[in-house]
């Protein structure tokens, strides 16, 4: 059965840039005990891009839409004090951008937005303003 995608909504992992999937996978499966990642797509700091579940199954994302949502994220998004810090790379920045355009053409009808962007979410995920970002960002074109 197909997914209903009403949001594609961007996550920050909320841990150190440099952290391992393999250790926020554990910390899902031990510390969460979910049978699910929290994401369907994450990208580490070099922009490439691992899926973690497939979009025609659901991932921990967000409570309460998870259903009807596609979950990306990046490595990083808190600083060493553990504050919120958009300290994307411009690798994962570009990727990211390259991954919501292609998301938002196969569910043209779902908002992209962040995490904290949810109605009821009281968090700084993905620790930028995405509405915000994706209006004002100009990615790096690949001369062909």
């Amino acid at each position: 059965m197909k997914r209903d995608i009403r949001y594609i909504v961007v996550h920050c992992t909320a841990t150190p840039p440099h952290t391992q999937i393999s250790s926020i996978q554990n910390y899902w499966q031990t510390k969460l005990g979910w049978k699910n990642p929290g994401y369907h797509y994450i990208i580490k700091r070099n922009g490439e891009v691992v899926m973690l579940q497939p979009e025609s199954r659901v991932a921990n994302g967000a409570k309460g839409y998870n259903e009807h949502a596609v979950h990306v994220s990046y490595i990083g998004g808190v600083d060493a004090t553990n504050k919120p810090a958009d300290n994307r790379t411009d690798e994962q920045k570009q990727t990211l951008f390259n991954m919501l355009i292609s998301l938002s053409e196969r569910y043209p009808s779902a908002v992209i937005l962040g995490h904290r962007d949810l109605p009821g979410v009281i968090k700084a995920c993905p620790s930028f303003d995405v509405m915000k970002w994706l209006a004002t960002y100009e990615p790096v074109l690949n001369p062909d």
